[in-house]
C-alpha cells in the first residue's frame, strides 16, 4: 500500500513538473526567419555579404549605431565622443558595465584589439582574416589607441567626411578578445559580442540560432530565439511562411505580391532601396595588395586577373553589350514594378548623383556595328557568374541571367552560365576570376564614398579582395573620388562626384541593371521590426503576439 502510494505521489508530482514545462516551452517565443542564403563567416569584420551581417546584426555592436530606418549616427557602445578642429583625431567615451557574452568586460582594449587586428600585419590575430572592408572604408584610420580603460583614440591619417556614419558600421563592430583567443582561427564560427542575442549553433547550409541575451545592457530582449533559416526558393519560403513554420522571409518574389496582400496572417513590407544590381565585365587587370592598406601603391603594379578576356578589355565590345539589354524590358518584366532602371552606379536620392547622364539606349543594331568596329563581327562566347542566392537588389539572379542571355544571341555573342555556391562565388569574383558576374551592392552609410569608392575605384580592383568586380582602373577616376572624400565641402564633394560618373558612364565596365525596392513579409503577429535602408536586419524590437 505504501508502495503504491509513493508511486501516485510521484505520477503526480511529474505530472506537474512536465505540465509546467510544457507550459513554459509553450511560452518560449521563437522567431523563425526564412533567409535565401546561409551566412558566410559570422566575424563582421571580415565579410561582405549581406547573409552573414544579417545574424551578426544581433549579435554584434560597435562604438556608434544608426538610428531607427535612418542612416544618421547615435551612441551605442560608446556614450559620447569628440572630435579634433582638424577632423582627424576621434576621442570615445566607452560605455561602463557591458559585459561580452563569455562573460568578459568591455573596454577599450577590446576596441583597440577589433580595429588593430584589421590594420596591423604584425597583430597575432591578422592572419585570420582577409579584412576587406577595411580597405574599402577604413584604410584612413592610422591606429586606434587606449587612452585609459573606458576612453579610446582614433587616428586618421587624413581627412575623411564619411568617417563617422562609416563607424556604425558592421566592420567595426566590437569582438571579445577572450574568445578571439580562445578558438583562433575558427573564431569566425563562434561569434561573442556584446549585441541583444548570443550565439547557439550554426548548422551550414540549414540554419543559424541565437537566444536572448540575459543580461544585454539595455535589458534582456522580447523574444527568446532566432533561427535563421535557409530556403533557397523564394516559392518555398512563401509557402513555410503561409503554413507557419516561419514568422518572416526575405525577397519575396514580385509575382506573389497579390497573393501576399490577399492573405489576412501576412504583412507585406516595402521600401526604396539603396542599391544598385549590376552585370560587371572584367576588364582584365587588377593589382596584388601587399601591404593589405587598400591603396594602389606605385610599387604594385597592374597585372591580368584570372578571369582576362581579350574582348571585354575593349571599351566598343562593353559598350555594345549595354545596347544588346533592354533593362526597361528587365524591370518591367522580372522585377515586375518592384525596382527602377538604373543608369549610374548609385541610387539617384544620394549626393552627386549625376542625373544629366544619358544611359545607353537599348539598341541591337547599334551593339552589332560596335561589335564589328572592334573586331568581333561573328560575336564571341563569354562566361556569365550567375548568383545562387536572392539579394536585395536582384531577387531572381537566373531569370535576369536567362534574359541576358538572350538579349546577347541576338547579337552574336553565345553566353555559358557559372554557378557555385554564395560563399565560392563571393570569393572568386573578389579574385577576378570571372569573365562577367551578376552582382550588386546595397549602401552600408549613406554616403556616396560608399558606392563610387568601393565598387568603381582603382583601389578596390585588388585580386583576391576587390570590391570592383569590373576591375575599372582608371587612375583619373580614383583621384577624383579621393578628392571628394578628403573635403568637407558638400559642393565640392557633389562636383568630384559627378564627374566621377561620367567617367565611369563612358568606359562602360557594368551594365548597371536596376535599383530595387528591399521587400520582406512576415507573419501578422511579428510585431516591431523596421527595413532600414541599409537592408540591416535588427531584430532586438521585435516581439511576437
Amino acid at each position: 500500500m505504501m508502495k503504491s502510494k509513493r508511486i501516485l505521489a510521484w505520477l503526480l508530482v511529474s505530472l506537474v513538473v512536465l505540465g509546467i514545462t510544457t507550459v513554459a516551452l509553450a511560452q518560449e517565443k521563437v522567431l523563425v526567419f526564412g533567409s535565401s542564403g546561409d551566412a558566410v563567416r559570422l566575424d563582421p569584420a571580415d565579410v561582405t555579404d549581406g547573409e552573414s551581417i544579417s545574424r551578426m546584426d544581433n549579435i554584434f555592436e560597435g562604438l556608434v549605431e544608426y538610428e531607427a530606418g535612418s542612416t544618421k549616427i547615435q551612441p551605442c557602445l560608446a556614450e559620447s565622443w569628440d572630435v579634433s578642429e582638424d577632423g582627424k583625431e576621434i576621442v570615445f567615451h566607452l560605455r561602463k558595465g557591458v559585459k561580452f557574452h563569455d562573460g568578459t568586460d568591455f573596454n577599450a582594449d577590446a576596441v583597440v584589439f577589433s580595429f588593430e587586428r584589421q590594420y596591423n600585419p604584425e597583430h597575432p590575430h591578422h592572419q585570420y582574416g582577409e579584412w576587406a572592408y577595411w580597405g574599402y572604408m577604413f584604410s584612413d584610420i592610422d591606429r586606434a589607441e587606449k587612452i585609459d580603460d573606458y576612453t579610446v583614440k582614433i587616428v586618421l591619417s587624413e581627412p575623411n567626411a564619411s568617417i563617422m556614419t562609416s563607424l556604425a558600421m558592421f566592420t567595426v563592430c566590437i569582438v571579445s578578445p577572450a574568445n578571439a583567443e580562445k578558438y583562433g582561427e575558427d573564431a569566425f564560427r563562434y561569434p561573442c559580442g556584446t549585441g541583444p542575442f548570443k550565439f547557439v549553433e550554426w548548422v551550414k547550409d540549414d540554419h543559424i540560432t541565437l537566444e536572448a541575451n540575459e543580461d544585454y545592457w539595455r535589458g534582456r530582449p522580447k523574444i527568446d530565439k532566432i533561427i535563421f533559416r535557409v530556403i533557397p526558393d523564394p516559392s518555398a519560403r512563401l509557402l513555410s511562411l503561409e503554413v507557419g513554420e516561419i514568422h518572416g522571409m526575405e525577397y519575396p518574389n514580385p509575382a506573389d505580391f497579390d497573393r501576399i496582400k490577399a492573405n489576412p496572417d501576412l504583412v507585406l513590407m516595402s521600401e526604396p532601396g539603396m542599391n544598385i544590381g549590376y552585370m560587371a565585365m572584367n576588364t582584365g587587370y587588377g593589382y596584388i595588395d601587399a601591404n593589405q592598406n587598400g591603396i594602389k601603391d606605385p610599387d604594385e603594379p597592374l597585372e591580368k586577373t584570372p578571369g582576362y578576356f581579350e574582348p571585354l578589355t575593349k571599351k566598343e565590345v562593353r559598350q555594345a553589350i549595354n545596347m544588346a539589354i533592354d533593362k526597361e524590358a528587365i524591370v518591367r518584366d522580372i522585377f515586375m514594378g518592384t525596382a527602377s532602371v538604373a543608369k549610374n552606379g548609385m541610387p539617384p536620392f544620394m549626393l552627386g548623383y549625376n542625373d544629366e547622364i544619358e544611359d545607353y539606349p537599348y539598341d541591337p543594331a547599334r551593339a552589332k556595328e560596335l561589335l564589328a568596329e572592334a573586331g568581333y563581327p561573328d560575336g564571341f562566347e563569354v562566361t556569365l557568374h550567375v548568383m545562387p542566392v536572392s539579394r536585395p537588389y536582384m531577387f531572381d539572379p537566373p531569370k535576369i541571367g536567362e534574359a541576358i542571355q538572350s538579349y546577347l544571341a541576338a547579337v552574336g555573342i553565345k553566353v555559358n552560365f557559372y554557378q557555385v555556391d554564395w560563399a565560392t562565388y563571393l570569393q572568386e569574383t573578389e579574385a577576378g576570376m570571372h569573365q562577367m558576374c551578376l552582382l550588386g551592392w546595397t549602401g552600408d552609410n549613406g554616403d556616396p564614398d560608399n558606392f563610387l569608392n568601393v565598387l568603381y575605384g582603382l583601389n578596390a580592383c585588388s585580386i583576391g579582395t576587390a570590391g570592383n568586380h569590373a576591375f575599372y582602373t582608371n587612375e583619373e577616376n580614383q583621384e577624383l573620388l579621393t578628392k571628394a572624400l578628403r573635403t568637407y565641402d558638400v559642393e565640392k564633394r557633389a562636383e568630384y562626384y559627378k564627374k566621377s560618373q561620367e567617367l565611369i558612364h563612358e568606359d562602360a565596365g557594368w551594365v548597371f541593371l536596376a535599383h530595387s525596392n528591399q521587400n520582406m513579409v512576415f507573419r501578422k503577429n511579428v510585431e516591431g521590426f523596421m527595413l532600414h535602408p541599409t537592408s540591416r536586419m535588427f531584430l532586438y524590437p521585435v516581439d511576437i503576439k
